[in-house]
């Protein structure tokens, strides 16, 4: 279990890096309780991800979520997953290709997306932001700012809470960090990003929030 949760630091990125791919998707079944299917449903419908549309997951780990959001957008949508581990992509691209989807997988850091402005309908970032430093989240929050199209949405989920993670079963495998949802909020509204929902998600101790670009936000 220690190499599952073992972090490095990688060349571009200020934030931690889980490279050890093989055990992730077991330790994401388990810190979900089994209800991993059930969470990845409820990020595409806050992200209210539709048919047809461009989708960008940052930090995308093994791919379970970009596989599931391009099952979603169907064969007219198009679906993006970067993470700043090669061992995640490249495990991400296997299950891709075993699943017989078409999701675009790019070894990339969240502070320089490699994508062109207003590009993408959707973006998710779900259990990432607690791995980068304030600095690394606001770089990060910009990015995602100016990849995203002037009316899409991003949509950020997080462990909410240190305490009680500690206390609990999960806690005492798998350390994890934590990011507040204010501190969320207040990253991407420094990003001209405004929320327009948030709350919990109802798995485990996440909270999300969703926003928008201000200047479409009447």
């Amino acid at each position: 279990m220690k190499q599952t949760v073992e972090r490095h630091r990688t060349p571009g990125t200020r934030g931690s890096v889980l490279h050890a791919a093989a055990g992730y998707d077991w330790l994401a079944w388990f810190f979900m309780f089994g209800r991993e299917r059930i969470f990845r449903e409820k990020v595409l419908r806050l992200a209210r991800v539709e048919s047809g549309e461009s989708v960008l997951d940052v930090g995308c780990g093994t791919g379970t979520l970009a596989i599931a959001a391009k099952r979603q957008v169907g064969p007219s949508g198009s679906v993006y997953g970067i993470d700043a581990s090669p061992e995640m992509i490249a495990r991400a691209s296997r299950k891709a290709r075993k699943a017989s989807v078409q999701v675009f997988f790019k070894n990339a850091v969240a502070e320089a997306l490699p994508f062109p402005d207003a590009h993408f309908d959707a973006v998710l970032s779900t259990l990432m932001l607690h791995h980068l430093p304030r600095k690394a989240r606001q770089q990060c929050a910009r990015e995602i700012r100016r990849v995203l199209k002037p009316r899409g949405r991003v949509l950020a989920v997080d462990f909410a809470s240190a305490a009680r993670e500690r206390r609990s079963l999960v806690g005492h495998f798998h350390r994890h960090g934590h990011v507040d949802i204010g501190e969320i909020i207040a990253v991407l509204s420094e990003a001209d990003l405004k929320t327009v929902e948030s709350g919990a998600v109802g798995i485990s101790d996440l909270r999300f929030a969703l926003a928008v670009p201000s200047c479409c936000v009447s």
